[in-house]
């Protein structure tokens, strides 16, 4: 098992609001890409944060993940995400994915995958 599953998603989200915001971008922005791949709301997300949940309960809990997802393409660390196999790992690094292009300010209709 990867460490990174057992990572907690409440130190994961500010390490992506940081990264966005040094790029002059906001944490909404970093909401908006989050909940376009899970499914949570704003309350769904903040109860992730408030409860700790490791990486692997976030995407178990997600309410939806958006169909769309797989149009997600391109290099994160290092790994081209559509050619990831584990499940888990791919929805991780979508996320990874969606948020860098939050950061390099590519336009938020293209991130959304045109949804």
């Amino acid at each position: 098992m990867h460490r990174i599953f057992r990572m907690s998603f409440a130190d994961l989200y500010p390490l992506y609001v940081t990264k966005v915001e040094r790029k002059g971008h906001t944490r909404e922005e970093v909401d908006q890409v989050i909940t376009w791949l899970t499914g949570y709301d704003d309350a769904g997300l903040r109860a992730t944060i408030d409860e700790g949940v490791d990486l692997e309960s976030f995407f178990d809990r997600a309410p939806r993940m958006n169909p769309n997802a797989a149009l997600i393409t391109g290099v994160i660390c290092g790994h081209r995400v559509e050619d990831i196999e584990d499940p888990l790992m791919q929805r991780i690094r979508y996320m990874d994915k969606l948020v860098d292009e939050v950061a390099r300010g590519k336009r938020m209709s293209s991130i959304l995958r045109g949804g």
